[in-house]
């Protein structure tokens, strides 16, 4: 028992499920050697099979229920994996530090280092802080993913800052306490919130398919606001010379202008089978695209994997 353990990666205080499909693995850091658990569920069939990569949320663990993303893994038979990256977003060690990034790779690490996995179909995701960490990675190692899908996402922890504030959300005070305070009290709080802002580094991305979704009523009045995402996809855009959102679009999103937004968007973008509700507006630049569809503050991971299954490799070449 104690060689098996070993072999998957668990110690005997971790859990594993009475059908023994899931574990709760510990996989050490290789720049501290902080143990973090991780949930990991592999694909049923033998062979090599994609991995898909989930990021939890803002305040939350690896324990977070991501049920909705591991039935559409169970689906199409692919590895499922869940970091911890050192937990709730309310210290430095978290919150995309340099400790958090690695926690991410050294978990995939571990997954292809330990079961039969097609490193050429690596998909990650996530929502809201699961969605701003999802395009830190994708910045952070483009070459790791097939596909990145997030959803809802942070993407410039100043602005959010100071969103917070003015909803007097207490989600600012994280932002002060993984930063070392409020933004502009010194340079290098300052310096702190740009390199966990994946807006500044959506250009390290640029070849890399990466899908950003916001629900249009999210940030109305708590929530984040769709403008995070359009600020990545336009950073992603310019990388690429492609068609970024203009002020005036924006300012129709934000107003929830549909009609407008409708005109603005390719009819066979709005009927998208692997959505289940309307989509009112899509653009896509190079390998990438923006989706303001009716929702709020959530993700359909349904349509987060049907977008994986167009990407099975990591050759930055769209399959439609």
């Amino acid at each position: 028992m104690k060689r098996l353990l070993q072999k998957l990666g668990l110690r005997k205080r971790d859990k594993v499920s009475a059908t023994a499909a899931r574990y709760t693995i510990r996989v050490q850091s290789t720049v501290d050697r902080h143990r973090q658990p991780c949930l990991f569920i592999p694909a049923k069939n033998g062979g090599p099979q994609p991995l898909l990569v989930y990021l939890h949320p803002w305040r939350h663990r690896y324990d977070f229920d991501s049920t909705p993303w591991q039935v559409e893994a169970a689906k199409r038979n692919w590895h499922f994996l869940a970091p911890d990256f050192r937990g709730p977003n309310r210290r430095p060690q978290a919150c995309a530090s340099r400790l958090a990034r690695q926690d991410v790779l050294d978990a995939v690490d571990w997954a292809c280092a330990n079961h039969e996995v097609d490193e050429n179909r690596i998909y990650l995701g996530g929502c809201s802080g699961g969605g701003h960490m999802a395009l830190i990675m994708a910045g952070e190692a483009p070459d790791r993913w097939a596909a990145v899908s997030a959803w809802c996402s942070i993407t410039d922890l100043a602005a959010f800052h100071a969103e917070c504030r003015a909803m007097d959300a207490k989600a600012y005070r994280h932002v002060e306490k993984v930063a070392g305070g409020a933004p502009g009290s010194s340079a290098e709080v300052d310096r702190e919130l740009r390199y966990r802002s994946p807006v500044f580094h959506m250009d390290k991305a640029a070849g890399l398919p990466v899908d950003i979704a916001h629900g249009i009523h999210d940030g109305q009045p708590r929530g984040i606001g769709v403008q995070h995402s359009v600020w990545a996809f336009n950073a992603l855009a310019k990388s690429v010379n492609g068609p970024a959102i203009s002020d005036e679009e924006l300012e129709l999103i934000l107003a929830r202008n549909t009609l407008d937004l409708a005109d603005r968007t390719d009819p066979t973008d709005r009927s998208d089978p692997s959505y289940d509700r309307p989509i009112y507006f899509r653009r896509s630049a190079g390998a990438s695209r923006l989706t303001i569809f009716d929702g709020g503050h959530e993700d359909l991971p349904h349509a987060a994997c049907a977008w994986f299954d167009r990407h099975p490799d990591t050759s930055g070449t769209e399959n439609t």
